[in-house]
């Protein structure tokens, strides 16, 4: 995918979440800068829209400053912070859920083709590919993520992480080759 962003690697962001712990605004800024393209990518797979997952994504980066102290030293950051984003998505998800009558034109409208800040790759991922695919293609080009840590945070077999990676490129390819009128 072009313009894949510079991985953060583990030990900065180790090392910024735990001055964030410790009250440092300076390391949650440069936290915010260097994690922000990735966690909007995961977030807009569960939103497949601008206006939601800006919010979400917002409310995402209140927590982490919120539940900083509770994040343990030496682990995993980026798990950390996905596991906030998605804990964030899904409940608000279910939220909604519960307190709104779904209206067919308004999903054909969320789901129709829009203008995002991420542009024509960003709109193939969320045209050509399911959920999981989605999240899978994110998580390794953008987050830099080994396959077999993808099939641990998935829970899904190492094997079947990488067939679904590899069909989601070629979807992808495809539909970029092809546009709108790929058979996907």
């Amino acid at each position: 995918l072009e313009g894949r962003q510079q991985v953060m690697n583990k030990a900065k962001m180790n090392a910024l979440l735990i001055r964030v712990k410790q009250g440092d605004n300076d390391a949650f800024a440069q936290l915010y800068n260097q994690t922000k393209k990735g966690i909007y990518a995961f977030l807009y797979t569960y939103y497949n829209n601008v206006w939601d997952t800006e919010n979400a994504m917002q409310s995402t980066y209140l927590r982490v400053k919120q539940y900083a102290h509770t994040y343990t030293e030496n682990t995993d950051a980026r798990a950390w912070l996905f596991q906030i984003a998605k804990n964030f998505a899904l409940n608000e998800l279910k939220k909604q859920k519960r307190e709104t009558v779904v209206d067919e034109s308004t999903l054909v409208s969320v789901g129709g083709k829009t203008e995002t800040p991420t542009g024509e790759v960003f709109e193939a991922l969320n045209k050509a590919l399911d959920e999981t695919e989605k999240q899978i293609v994110i998580l390794h080009v953008l987050w830099g993520y080994k396959h077999r840590e993808i099939a641990v945070e998935l829970q899904m077999p190492l094997g079947t992480v990488l067939s679904k990676y590899n069909v989601s490129v070629k979807k992808l390819r495809e539909y970029l080759i092809k546009g709108d009128n790929a058979n996907v």
